[in-house]
């Protein structure tokens, strides 16, 4: 049973950072990019990060460069987004996103996870 379960979320003062974590099961974890999209309020969901396999190359959306980090650890099946320097507009749900195209097609997504930016 494929699983991707987030953490790390929850109530920050602008400025400020979040670590979030998403565990992933059920799947060959190596084999697929994996990103962290976000949906806030009102809005549709967008890309913020993704992350390659092999290799580790990122990619980022340009509102959060500079700002945001995403790193994996394939040894714990694990993808991580460092979000410092949080602003207002970061307030969202944020999903994890598994995907490869080797040797099919698949897609995976998380329940995810609130992060508020509020004083």
């Amino acid at each position: 049973q494929v699983q991707l379960v987030e953490s790390g979320g929850g109530l920050v003062q602008p400025g400020g950072s979040l670590r979030l974590s998403c565990a992933a099961s059920g799947f060959t974890f190596s084999n697929y990019f994996m990103s962290w999209y976000r949906q806030p309020p009102g809005k549709e969901r967008e890309l913020v990060a993704t992350i390659t396999s092999p290799g580790g190359s990122t990619n980022y959306a340009d509102s959060v460069k500079g700002r945001f980090t995403i790193s994996r650890d394939n040894a714990k099946s694990t993808v991580y987004l460092q979000m410092n320097s949080l602003k207002p507009e970061g307030t969202a749900v944020y999903h994890c996103h598994a995907s490869t195209t080797w040797p099919a097609r698949r897609i995976y997504w998380g329940q995810g996870t609130q992060v508020t930016v509020s004083s």
